[in-house]
This record gives structure tokens, C-alpha cells and sequence, in this order.
């Protein structure tokens, strides 16, 4: 990896920090995305998407749980069966050719959830009783597969948590930035342990940025900014690296 594609990417990636932790997310969909257009490999994408989330969502979550946009008695029946899960898909190692179809098609759908997120309209006094059993299953859903492609998770949980009323919109971000943290660190346990190494190189020029980045997003997530546009911006960004990855996978034929 050349020094030029090193600093390229913290840029990048800064710039998907600030953009996703205002907004209660720690960016793994974002880092993804900028790695496949940078056609990167699984084995380098994977940890390192998962590093910097750890990073991102410990801030976020730090930020939200100090404003008090929390609430346990939603969180804990998601991450009991999310962590065991995301554990399980971060030590499977796919084949290249199905990864990039996996996180193609995670990408895609997560640009539709994203953009679903910033218009949902929904009143905030309405909160609705979650049923646990639905929640531990969906849990489990969402870790398996934020474990395989590298993510945490969230960009599917805070949808889920404001369509269902389950949750208000900062709720939502606050039980997701700590979802993220603990799936993103279980997820990089069970790839460190089926592989052994992470990207050494490319942390040592990244995380500086996605801290400064994570800092600056998530105080700004606290306060009132205009959402739906950052969650525009993000989706479109999800949607091109989606394609762009699933039409890479001729190359594989």
C-alpha cells in the first residue's frame, strides 16, 4: 500500500467519521464503502472496518449516554444474542468472491435503510412496548452479519428502533453508538482469532483521524443540525459502493 493511498484514506475517512457519529453511527458502512472503491481486499476491509467502529462508537457513545440518549431496557435484549453472533461472523473467512457479494449487497440495502432513517416521520411522545423475544432474534440476525462484512450494525437497528416506536430518534442514536461498540469489538475478537493480524500500517495513519472525526460528529449528533441531509449524502455514497462492488465481481467470472 503506497504512502499517497494511506493518506487518501484518513482523509476519507475523517470525513466519514464526523459525518456518521453525528448522526449516532460510528461509520463501518462508510469505511467499507471508501475500501471498495479503493478496491481493497476482505482481509485488509474487515479489521479495519471494525477498528476504527470500536474507536467512533466509543466517543459516540459516550456522547450520547452523557445527554442521557439511552435506554437499557431496549438495549439489552438486541446485544445478548447480537454479541455471541457478531463473534461467530467475524471469524468466518469467505471467499473473496462471496464476500464482495455480501458486502454489496449490505451496502445497498443499508443506503435504502439509511435514507428510510432521515424520513421516517414519527411522533416522539409515542413509544410503543418491545416485544423481547422479537428483539433477541433480530439481535442475532444483525450481529451474524455485521460480524461477516465488518460492520456493527447499527445502520439496521436505529431504522428498526424508530419505525417500531420503539425508541425516539436520539434514543435510537444512543442505543445504536453502544450496539456498534460491543458487536464491532466481539466481530474484531473472532477475526483476530481465526486470522491473527490486522492492518498494522493502515491504523497507524487512520485512527488519529477517525478519533478527531468521531469527536467532532458526535457533539455535533447532540445538538440540532439538519440530518436528513447528512443522511442523504451517506446513502448515495452506500449505493454507488455497492454497485461499484457487485459489478467488480465480473472481473471474478
Amino acid at each position: 500500500m503506497s504512502l499517497e493511498q494511506l493518506i487518501i484514506s484518513a482523509i476519507l475517512f475523517f470525513l466519514v467519521a464526523t459525518l456518521y457519529s453525528s448522526v449516532g453511527h460510528a461509520g463501518a458502512s462508510g469505511y467499507l464503502a471508501i475500501m471498495s472503491f479503493m478496491s481493497f481486499s476482505s482481509t485488509i476491509i474487515k479489521p479495519t472496518s471494525l477498528v476504527l467502529n470500536i474507536l467512533v462508537s466509543l466517543i459516540a457513545s459516550y456522547k450520547y449516554i452523557r445527554e442521557k440518549y439511552y435506554k437499557w431496557e431496549v438495549f439489552w435484549p438486541f446485544v445478548i444474542t447480537s454479541m455471541p453472533f457478531a463473534f461467530l461472523g467475524g471469524y468466518l473467512n469467505l471467499d473473496e468472491k462471496i464476500f464482495k457479494l455480501i458486502a454489496g449487497i449490505f451496502l445497498i440495502i443499508s443506503s435504502i435503510f439509511l435514507i428510510a432513517r432521515g424520513y421516517i416521520v414519527k411522533n416522539p411522545d409515542i413509544i410503543k412496548k418491545m416485544p423481547k423475544f422479537a428483539a433477541l432474534l433480530i439481535g442475532a440476525a444483525i450481529g451474524f452479519f455485521s460480524g461477516i462484512i465488518g460492520v456493527g450494525g447499527g445502520i439496521f437497528l436505529s431504522p428498526i428502533l424508530i419505525l417500531l416506536c420503539w425508541a425516539n430518534a436520539k434514543e435510537a442514536s444512543g442505543i445504536a453508538a453502544v450496539f456498534i461498540l460491543l458487536n464491532s469489538i466481539t466481530g474484531l475478537l473472532g477475526k483476530i482469532y481465526a486470522v491473527g493480524k490486522i492492518p498494522v500500517l493502515l491504523l497507524g495513519f487512520s485512527v488519529p483521524s477517525v478519533i478527531l472525526g468521531g469527536i467532532i460528529g458526535a457533539t455535533l449528533g447532540t445538538k440540532v443540525i439538519n440530518k436528513k441531509i447528512i443522511l442523504t449524502i451517506l446513502s448515495i455514497l452506500l449505493l454507488l459502493a455497492g454497485i461499484k462492488m457487485l459489478v467488480s465481481l465480473i472481473n471474478f467470472v
